[in-house]
């Protein structure tokens, strides 16, 4: 395959094809953003005690009923036990009253009528409505990683059929499907069928999210590329994730959520006749008149008259891909982990939420003019270091700066912001368009790791709340270390097959590259940098 940006240079860099385009498809990393965090709406915990199933007993003796507890240096009624009903029956038949009894004298015992929730903040969760509390805790977390169990399965999966049938369909399929699933989940019976379906919602989320970035990655002029894969995408799912709490705010039933949030997804049905394949895969597949018959409509529209023949070859490559990117599944547990843990934070939830999304806006913007100036390799360690030394800092804060603390962990969360938006462009321009879409799914797939393992990182602040900024901030100030040895990128052409890209090897530059005919033997003589 000859080079695409070159053949493809009388389109110019920034015609109005590739401008709509370029909104089109961040326009579908709004809905990417809605529905990658829901759950912490969906799945909150709203305070909550044993309750009393007792209508003879006083106002009084059935708030006493639940007793006190120390909880992170605060008293505040027990969420797991109440004292004996039994035996507070008997005391209350007696003439006694609370204030009268050694309340601590009596036996406790778990609620074994199940819990009362407060409605204040959420009307329903599955928390409430399954009762995922105490001994069913850890069903919240599990739940939100079977997400990102199918954003493993999506990233393998996804890669390989755009590879093989196309970008543009398995997107669609992908976008269409994701709605479809959050509709079922919106009905689920169980915690069990929730989690099933949800996997499923992963599955085809990340899918989206790939395929569109490869998509933009390949189709989009030069110019525009960084700032797709860097603002554009970044900023609209940015957009959609500050969205989400508001519309939480306003829809506070997880039913009907769900099905809100399915429902938009068909403001983007026109997008299948506005979006073509991309020439690059199109070409890469030996379809050389349908790659042309796109780059003539993309010169029609930006006004620019086409060559008689645009593409002179068309060699495709078969290859195998390694997985180079290990970074990845730190940056994940950082991210997500912190997202995640909007609601546990002090003050509102809501608001939290929205300052999390909030906080990766100036990040995108930062990471877009650095990208364009600056090598990615030292430029993604730096944005580690700054994610994980903030959350490693969180423990020397004492425990009544709430405000300081808040913003710590808000200064973390643009630091993995800056680098998730560098780890994904580096990543596309690593892998050349044979293996461009496999290449991003199996780094994805790795990265699946960290996000499949953050809500339990965070679960472990129940025991200590430093434990996950700890073990967060120590992931990913290693992975800085390891992130140097990686190739560099910058300045380099987008690779379009695999020998375009083994020269962007990091230690090794070719001097010397002759072929014997007789024996059909290559010898290269290679120096070490």
């Amino acid at each position: 395959m000859g080079n695409y940006d070159e053949d493809t240079a009388f389109l110019g860099q920034n015609g109005p094809f590739f401008i709509i385009l370029f909104f089109l498809l961040n326009g579908v990393y709004i809905s990417t953003g809605l529905h990658s965090f829901y759950i912490v709406f969906v799945g909150a915990s709203p305070s909550h005690h044993c309750r009393i199933a007792d209508g003879n007993l006083s106002e009084e003796w059935m708030k006493a009923s639940i007793p006190n507890e120390i909880v992170d240096g605060k008293l505040q009624p027990s969420q797991c036990w109440r004292y004996s009903l039994e035996t507070v029956r008997k005391l209350s038949a007696q003439g006694y009253s609370p204030l009268e009894v050694n309340l601590t004298d009596i036996t406790l015992e778990t609620c074994v009528d199940g819990w009362s929730y407060s409605t204040e903040i959420y009307h329903s969760t599955i928390v409430s409505e399954w009762d995922l509390v105490c001994d069913s805790e850890w069903r919240v977390p599990f739940a939100s990683s079977t997400l990102y169990m199918g954003y493993l399965l999506g990233s393998l999966v996804s890669g390989q059929l755009s590879d093989r049938f196309g970008r543009r369909k398995v997107f669609f399929m992908s976008l269409a499907a994701e709605a479809l699933v959050i509709l079922a989940q919106s009905f689920s019976n169980s915690w069990l069928l929730f989690c099933v379906l949800y996997f499923f919602v992963g599955t085809f989320q990340i899918s989206v999210y790939i395929t569109a970035f490869v998509l933009g990655n390949e189709v989009l002029s030069e110019s525009l590329r960084v700032s797709f894969t860097s603002l554009g995408a970044s900023l609209h799912y940015c957009f959609g994730y500050m969205l989400l709490p508001w519309m939480a705010f306003a829809v506070r039933d997880w039913r009907s959520l769900l099905r809100v949030l399915s429902g938009l997804t068909v403001v983007f049905i026109p997008l299948w006749w506005l979006i073509p394949e991309s020439p690059r895969w199109l070409l890469s597949q030996g379809r050389v008149l349908e790659s042309e018959a796109i780059v003539r409509e993309a010169a029609k529209k930006n006004k620019v008259s086409a060559p008689e023949v645009i593409f002179i070859q068309s060699e495709v490559q078969e290859a195998a891909s390694q997985n180079k990117i290990h970074t990845w599944a730190s940056i994940n547990i950082g991210y997500f982990g912190l997202s995640l843990n909007t609601t546990n934070l002090n003050g509102d939830p809501f608001l939290n939420c929205f300052l999390s999304a909030v906080t990766e806006m100036p990040a995108y913007i930062v990471s877009l003019l650095l990208l364009k100036s600056c090598p990615r390799r030292p430029v993604l360690s730096a944005f580690l270091i700054i994610g994980g030394g903030f959350l490693l800092l969180l423990q020397l804060i004492p425990e009544s700066q709430h405000t300081l603390a808040l913003v710590l962990e808000m200064a973390g969360k643009f630091g993995f912001t800056m680098s998730f938006t560098v780890v994904y462009i580096y990543t596309a321009e690593l892998y050349p368009t044979v293996l461009r879409n496999l290449g991003m799914g199996l780094c994805s797939s790795a990265a699946r790791i960290g996000s499949i393992t953050a809500p339990y990182i965070i679960f472990l602040g129940t025991f200590n709340k430093y434990l996950p900024y700890i073990l967060m901030g120590s992931l990913t100030i290693a992975s800085s270390i390891a992130n140097m040895f990686l190739p560099e990128t910058f300045g380099k052409v987008l690779p379009e097959t695999l020998e375009q890209m083994q020269k962007c090897k990091r230690f090794i530059r070719r001097d010397k590259h002759t072929l014997e005919e007789g024996e059909g033997t290559v010898i290269v003589k290679e120096e070490k940098m």
